[in-house]
């Protein structure tokens, strides 16, 4: 994948945290990594307004749902990730 230097300015109390937590992998993974997520989310909350606008909003017994069923994912994910049975084929 090409890749391009650029220049940011980050607040130095952010960067000294980013650079602890990105150690292995490196600052500039972790910043790509938090770009992707961003942009992802960002496309999320597009759909997410396109849907409400198409749908009306959601209920709170369907906001409820959504929550309790991201609770499962994460406590699964967390699951594999402490035991490290995560494949690639599957799910996270």
């Amino acid at each position: 994948m090409a890749t391009k230097k650029v220049t940011v300015t980050i607040p130095e109390d952010l960067l000294d945290e980013i650079r602890a937590e990105a150690a292995e992998r490196g600052l500039s993974a972790y910043v790509a990594d938090a770009l992707r997520f961003k942009r992802d989310r960002d496309r999320l909350l597009e759909l997410v307004d396109w849907l409400q606008e198409e749908h009306g909003p959601i209920t709170e017994d369907e906001r409820a749902t959504a929550l309790e069923e991201l609770e499962d994912l994460d406590a699964e994910h967390e699951r594999r990730r402490a035991t490290g049975t995560h494949n690639a084929g599957e799910a996270a």
